[in-house]
């Protein structure tokens, strides 16, 4: 497993936050921010294969981004720059709710989340994509009923937190 040490936001019994390194947040499975970022054009969702080297879920399908805010970053410019470096392109963000989930993501790594969800419009005709391909080995738009019977039938080709999210937010109306 090669992953850089990376200091993000754990949030304390009483709500306040301090700093821990992200993959230590995951093997303990401490409570920290995160973002998960939904690409829309019309009814179809912008999803994401990640890398296969990825030190979790790797080559599971996921909405369109997530990440964890660097400790100190304001939350709306972590969901901003990872969509960015994640998947080339930007565009205008708007913040929805904020949701908690909890989930063993494999290799003996968990995941316990508050996570501010954010949703964006695009044009996938003109849509620039240019993925990372340390982060994503694919990219493609999915109706909501075709996500779900995807989910249905294959649900082990997708991540935990992705499968909560369509469980909860049918019509992915956050």
């Amino acid at each position: 497993m090669n992953v850089h040490p990376t200091i993000i936001s754990a949030i304390s019994e009483d709500g306040s936050l301090y700093p821990v390194e992200k993959l230590k947040a995951h093997s303990d499975g401490l409570f920290h921010l995160a973002v998960s970022i939904f690409v829309f054009d019309g009814d179809h969702l912008l999803i994401q294969k990640r890398a296969a080297s990825k030190y979790h879920c790797g080559g599971l399908w996921a909405n369109t981004c997530c990440s964890h805010p660097y400790w100190d970053e304001p939350i709306d410019s972590c969901a901003r720059r990872r969509l960015r470096e994640e998947l080339g392109f930007n565009v205008p963000l708007s913040r929805r709710r904020v949701v908690e989930y909890s989930a063993d993501v494999g290799n003996g790594l968990h995941e316990h989340e508050k996570v501010t969800m954010y949703i964006g419009t695009a044009d996938r005709a003109t849509l620039e994509i240019q993925p990372d391909i340390r982060e994503v080995e694919e990219t493609r738009w999915i109706t909501c009923e075709e996500l779900h019977a995807e989910i249905a039938n294959h649900p082990e080709h997708f991540t935990p937190w992705f499968r909560i999210y369509a469980e909860r937010y049918p019509d992915l109306i956050f």
